[in-house]
């Protein structure tokens, strides 16, 4: 018989539904692909996908050959965004895994191993506008782009591309990105060669640079936006709410005395006797080590401020907000309790990060609950 998780992330499935069909129709009349890598930005990709498939999703992206093969049977073209390392190939073409085109090398090899399988495969062509990680640079891609169109086996049907800095709304480089891959576009069509799925826009460019879902893209990608996040510089353009709120529970509540020192490095010393309470959470499961002496639980409806160094599994804080606690009793480290409620950007904003690092370290021993649906 399995025992209840000390901690749990609970993931509103109705929200997240809600949400993704409030960013489709801010994209229409481009189509959305649901951006699921690492397992969803740990959110658990499987019950995500099957959401964001009945809302209307067109298709799933991800960065690599094992993300992509989970999501295959599910029955939606499933994209790699990124690129394929040789002994990936072969799986690919045998699953039917939308193949990234980096150059004109890879897109021979994938053709290679779809007639060795005798099968045709789906592609997309991954164009370097600007980013400089993956792709060929725009300015000289259309001569490799048109030399793929010759060899077997392959349906190219996409082109793509990524900004840099979306998240910042007035970016002149990313104008610049949006204009070089237009360009490319414009010479490959005026050689004949068009594409059904043609898209470059994200969840930062989607609020900050909306031209890149009109025309010519047909698609856009949508990534932390449908779990009601976004960038921390993104204007945000979207009536969106969060779908997650990491709960646990307090493991014991104690009176220490005046001058006690309170966890690794003493960083804490009480100035006079105090009620403070351990919960059953630590850095492991994924409370950011910058929450240390600054951040805050809800605990029966009150903030309570954490006190010293947050450790792996534990975390002390100070039950003088609360002083009815006792062990056993709920604590949100995210989300709402009462009137109160704390944000993963307040988080984000500790840390001097965003709240995409922050879902991609909740620990594996943290449970996701799924409500709704």
């Amino acid at each position: 018989m399995s025992q209840e998780s000390r901690v749990n992330l609970e993931v509103n499935l109705n929200t997240l539904a809600e949400n993704f069909m409030e960013i489709r129709r801010r994209v229409a009349p481009c189509r959305l692909m649901a951006v699921l890598k690492a397992n969803a930005y740990g959110l658990g990709v499987l019950p995500v996908a099957e959401v964001v498939k009945s809302a209307g999703a067109c298709a799933f992206g991800v960065a690599e050959i094992n993300e992509a093969l989970e999501l295959a049977p599910l029955g939606l073209p499933v994209q790699i965004l990124g690129n394929l390392l040789p002994d990936e190939i072969a799986p690919a073409v045998e699953h039917g895994i939308v193949c990234p085109l980096n150059d004109l090398e890879m897109a021979r090899k994938i053709s290679a191993e779809a007639v060795h399988q005798n099968r045709r495969v789906r592609c997309a062509v991954t164009v370097d506008s600007g980013m400089g990680r993956l792709g060929m640079p725009a300015e000289n891609a259309a001569e490799q782009i048109l030399a793929m169109r010759g060899l077997p086996n392959l349906e190219i049907q996409g082109i793509y591309s990524h900004f840099s800095s979306a998240f910042w709304r007035y970016d002149d480089y990313s104008l610049g990105q949006l204009a070089a891959f237009k360009v490319l576009l414009a010479q490959l069509a005026r050689e004949g060669m068009t594409f059904p799925d043609i898209h470059m826009a994200a969840s930062d460019a989607l609020n900050n640079f909306p031209e890149s879902t009109h025309a010519p893209f047909t698609m856009a990608r949508c990534g932390i936006n449908m779990y009601g996040y976004y960038d921390n510089e993104v204007r945000q353009s979207m009536r969106l709410s969060p779908v997650v709120e990491l709960k646990t529970r307090l493991a014991a509540v104690r009176v220490l005395a005046a001058g006690s020192c309170i966890g690794y490095g003493r960083m804490h010393r009480l100035a006079r006797p105090t009620r403070v309470g351990t919960i059953a959470a630590g850095y492991a499961d994924g409370l950011p080590l910058a929450l240390s002496n600054r951040g805050y639980v809800l605990v029966n409806g009150e903030l309570c401020p954490v006190l010293g160094r947050i450790s792996m599994d534990y975390t002390t804080i100070s039950l003088e907000n609360a002083p009815e606690a006792k062990p056993g009793d709920e604590v949100v480290c995210i989300g709402r309790q009462g009137d109160r409620f704390i944000p993963f950007e307040e988080w984000a904003q500790l840390k001097g990060t965003h709240v995409y690092d922050l879902l991609c370290s909740i620990g594996m021993r943290v449970h996701r609950r799924y409500l709704g649906r």
